[in-house]
């Protein structure tokens, strides 16, 4: 019987999930197949319903439905809870069981890259599912001060307040994307992490950089949690200013390994899948 897993989302057409975690499973020699899911909104309890099967493993789960799929689990996972929002389904013969993986794959993207979060102030630019995430991760490995910078201040100030409730002792702010404040912000970080779409390829950001780099210490590490293009404006720039910095593949592949591990109880062919979503990456560059 071969196994069904796959991407649930929309739209889920431009994502490289089906290529590298297809070679994963092909690699380890799994009868298994991964698709992409796009459902619309109606959909996605039913379908979700449906991965109780005996033939499902279960699913990844990416926007717009990471908090909505939360609603239809049997139970979830300590780190989905804290998160409020997940990106993994698996099917434990019949009861569905949630996680968030992104949480490991930023934390793993962090330790391949060299660079140790704890005792160093981070910024968050935006405040979305995916900076949520984000902030757990280097929350809990120990983070001395994290601030959020976003386009609206509300939303920035409703993810602080969330994390207030178990932030072992980081010093918590938020921070409107205009307010005179945010250079400042800038120039005191170690890490900065870029959580909003800006600079995605194919969106009416492309090309554009979120923010001004001159305000960023020559030392600052920058993360981009964009994958697509591989090297994005800001991580081209940052590079080029002679700073640190990785774009979004790797946190995009580890979450993906960390799902495999969960589907399947057996360790994923971790060089396989990088390899595949870095050719993958490569052919829609050329």
């Amino acid at each position: 019987m071969t196994l069904r897993v796959g991407l649930i989302g929309h739209p889920v057409a431009h994502s490289i999930s089906p290529r590298f975690q297809q070679a994963g499973f092909d690699a380890a020699g799994l009868d298994a197949r991964y698709d992409a899911w796009d459902l619309q909104p109606a959909e996605l309890e039913g379908f979700i319903g449906d991965l109780r099967q005996s033939d499902a493993l279960g699913a990844n789960i990416t926007i717009p439905y990471k908090e909505a799929a939360l609603r239809h689990m049997d139970g979830l996972h300590q780190t989905a809870r804290f998160v409020g929002a997940i990106n993994t389904i698996v099917n434990n013969d019949g009861h569905l069981q949630g996680y968030n993986t992104d949480v490991t794959g930023f934390q793993r993207s962090l330790s391949e890259a060299d660079f140790d979060p704890s005792g160093k102030h981070a910024v968050l630019w935006g405040a979305g599912g995916a900076a949520r995430a984000v902030a757990w991760a280097l929350i809990w490995r120990g983070v001395n001060a994290l601030t959020i910078i976003n386009r609206t201040a509300v939303r920035g100030g409703r993810l602080r307040h969330d994390l207030a409730s178990a932030s072992a002792g980081a010093k918590l702010k938020s921070l409107g994307a205009d307010e005179e404040g945010v250079p400042a912000a800038l120039g005191s970080a170690d890490l900065v992490v870029q959580c909003t779409s800006i600079g995605l390829r194919g969106s009416e950001t492309e090309g554009q950089l979120p923010f001004d780099l001159s305000s960023l210490r020559p030392e600052a590490f920058v993360a981009d949690l964009i994958a697509n293009p591989i090297e994005t404006p800001l991580v081209e720039a940052a590079l080029k200013s002679g700073r640190r910095a990785i774009g979004g593949l790797p946190m995009l592949v580890y979450q993906g390994v960390a799902a495999f591990e969960l589907w399947t109880e057996r360790e994923a062919p971790v060089e396989v899948m990088l390899a595949e979503a870095s050719a993958a990456m490569s052919e829609t560059d050329s």
